[in-house]
C-alpha cells in the first residue's frame, strides 16, 4: 500500500461515487463496498490531483485501517526528521533578504521607474511580485487541468463527447465542457465539473 498524504479523495464504484472525504472514511467505505458481492470496479481518486489511490483491503474494515494510520505514521514519521541540530540554527532577527545588484536600463526605463511611487527599487520589487503572481496562477490552472484530464481519463474515456470535453477543457471553453459532459453518469459529470472549475479562469 502507498502512503497518501492527500487531504481527501473520492470513490467510485462503476460509475457511482460511494465515498467522498477523508482518507480513513474513504478506506472503509471502499472496504464495505469491496466485500459486496457482484459489486462493480471500484477506482478511487485524490481529490487534489485525481492521482489514483489503492488501499490495502485484507482483513476487516479496522485491518485496513490500522495499515493506513501504520502507513500515515512512519510517513510523517520519515518527513518529519530534522538533520541539522538545534544548535547550529542561527539565532537572533533573520535578515531581510535585500541584495543589492546591478540593472542595466535603457533611460527611459530609469525616467519610468524613478517616477513611480517609492521610486525604482520599489517599483521593480512590484513588478517582479506581479510577475510571480500571474506565473504561479498560470501553474495552477495547468494542474487543475491535468487533474480533470486524469479524472475524465479514467472514468470518461470511454462515454460520448470524451474527446470533444478535453478539447474545450484546454481550450479553456467552460460552456463547450459543460455541454460535452451534460449527458454523463451524474456522479462522473458533477465531480469533473467540480475538478474543473479551478481549470477554467483567465491566464495569461
Amino acid at each position: 500500500m502507498t502512503i497518501h498524504t492527500t487531504s481527501s479523495c473520492t470513490a467510485f464504484e462503476g460509475v457511482r461515487r460511494i465515498a467522498s472525504g477523508a482518507l480513513r472514511d474513504v478506506a472503509a467505505a471502499v472496504k464495505r463496498a469491496h466485500d459486496r458481492a457482484g459489486g462493480e470496479p471500484i477506482l478511487v481518486f485524490d481529490d487534489a490531483t485525481s492521482s489514483p489511490i489503492e488501499f490495502d483491503l485484507r482483513g476487516g474494515v479496522d485491518d485496513v485501517l490500522a495499515r493506513l494510520a501504520d502507513a500515515a505514521a512512519n510517513g510523517a514519521g520519515a518527513a518529519g526528521q530534522d538533520d541539522e541540530p538545534a544548535a547550529a540554527r542561527s539565532r537572533g532577527r533573520p535578515k531581510l533578504g535585500v541584495i543589492a545588484r546591478e540593472v542595466t536600463l535603457l533611460p527611459r526605463h530609469w525616467e519610468w521607474l524613478n517616477a513611480q511611487p517609492g521610486g525604482a527599487s520599489v517599483a521593480l520589487r512590484k513588478l517582479v511580485d506581479a510577475a510571480r503572481l500571474a506565473r504561479a496562477d498560470n501553474e495552477r490552472v495547468r494542474l487543475a487541468q491535468e487533474a480533470v484530464y486524469r479524472f475524465m481519463t479514467a472514468m470518461g474515456g470511454n462515454l460520448p463527447d470524451y474527446e470533444e470535453a478535453t478539447r474545450a477543457l484546454y481550450a479553456n471553453d467552460r460552456a463547450r465542457f459543460e455541454q460535452m459532459i451534460a449527458g454523463w453518469p451524474g456522479d462522473i459529470r458533477e465531480h469533473a465539473a467540480k475538478l474543473a472549475a479551478a481549470a477554467f479562469c483567465e491566464v495569461t
